[in-house]
């Protein structure tokens, strides 16, 4: 008898860490939307998660941040390198602290 209770209270702090967490509410939300549906999807598991958010991205959208992270990495080295050339035509026409503190 100690051991049954000892299970249902787990259960129970199971239960009370799941709502706390908020992850009740997500799977019955999902669940309330998938039952309102008028069409139900063929893959009811992937239904939910495309509604809970943990779907796999679409390939185009995948292929569409592989470019964009592309193109901002070449834009990003060639900031870098402008940087620097414009770092050594500034001190061409500086004077150097040395210079400055002879004065």
């Amino acid at each position: 008898m100690a051991h049954y209770r000892a299970s249902e209270s787990k259960r129970e702090q199971f239960r009370r860490y799941l709502e706390k967490a908020g992850v009740l509410d997500s799977l019955t939300n999902v669940l309330v939307a998938l039952y309102e549906e008028t069409e139900k999807p063929n893959n009811a598991l992937e239904f939910i998660r495309q509604h809970l958010g943990t779907g796999e991205p679409d390939s185009a959208d995948a292929e569409s941040l592989r470019l964009e992270l592309k193109e901002l990495q070449q834009k990003h080295d060639l900031l870098l390198e402008e940087n620097k050339d414009l770092k050594r035509r500034l001190l061409q026409y500086e004077p150097s602290a040395e210079v400055g503190g002879a004065e």
